[in-house]
């Protein structure tokens, strides 16, 4: 039986290490597309068939809203906060402050951060609430996901990147600056849930157990998540 998997690329990284480990255990090969959450959540909602998605706990808890994932299923899997990541050996400027931040922001030539990701998202609205978005406009580079970011970063095409910080850990060619200071940072929860339509719920489900388990949560920390 294959399982149909959406998830946000937020779980990527974990999902492409412990994805073969949950097939030799359970026997059920996964079909897992990865994409920006904001995307998928659109795809299912236009009635596209799938098994589970791993998409942000508000994401999930529309769909379940609208008739698309069980609610009962939706479970947290990972915690992920935003990052600041440049090219490997760049400098490395002060951000651990907020005021910090706001300097080397207002300093960088040129930021990158997808329009659409969860972390991008937020990161634009920190930037109204810190008064400094029209100065940011014009060297502001979009991205259409978080892979986006770290090619344009390494390729030099961008001084910053700002996405999740695992997102960033994954990216080659780029290294992590820092997370954003404790009083502007923000945390995305990603959850599971099954499709209503699914053709196997209990393989879906037996794949969100196995994402719960110890081993599966020492992989999040190792990829710079906080497990569920």
């Amino acid at each position: 039986m294959e399982i149909r998997v959406l998830a946000s690329n937020g779980v990527k990284s974990v999902l492409e290490e412990i994805g073969p480990a949950f097939e030799r255990a359970n026997g059920h090969a996964l079909a897992i597309e990865f994409g920006v959450g904001a995307g998928l959540k659109r795809r299912i909602e236009s009635g596209e068939a799938f098994d589970l998605a791993i998409l942000t706990g508000t994401a999930i808890d529309d769909l379940a809203r609208q008739g698309k994932v069980d609610a009962l299923s939706r479970v947290a899997i990972a915690r992920s906060g935003v990052g600041v990541g440049v090219k490997k050996g760049a400098a490395h400027p002060d951000i651990v402050t907020a005021d910090a931040l706001k300097r080397t922001l207002l300093a960088a030539k040129s930021i990158t951060w997808a329009k659409e990701g969860v972390g991008g998202v937020y990161f634009a609205g920190l930037l109204e609430r810190m008064g400094i978005a029209e100065s940011i406009k014009p060297k502001a580079v979009l991205a259409a996901s978080g892979e986006e970011v770290g090619r344009l970063v390494a390729a030099g095409k961008a001084e910053l990147g700002v996405m999740l910080a695992n997102e960033i850990a994954a990216a080659r060619g780029v290294e992590l600056l820092g997370p954003l200071p404790a009083e502007v940072q923000h945390y995305t929860v990603f959850h599971a849930g099954v499709g209503v339509g699914s053709k196997d719920s209990a393989a879906a489900k037996a794949l969100i157990e196995f994402l719960t388990t110890p081993s599966a949560g020492a992989v999040f920390k190792a990829k710079g998540q906080e497990p569920g």
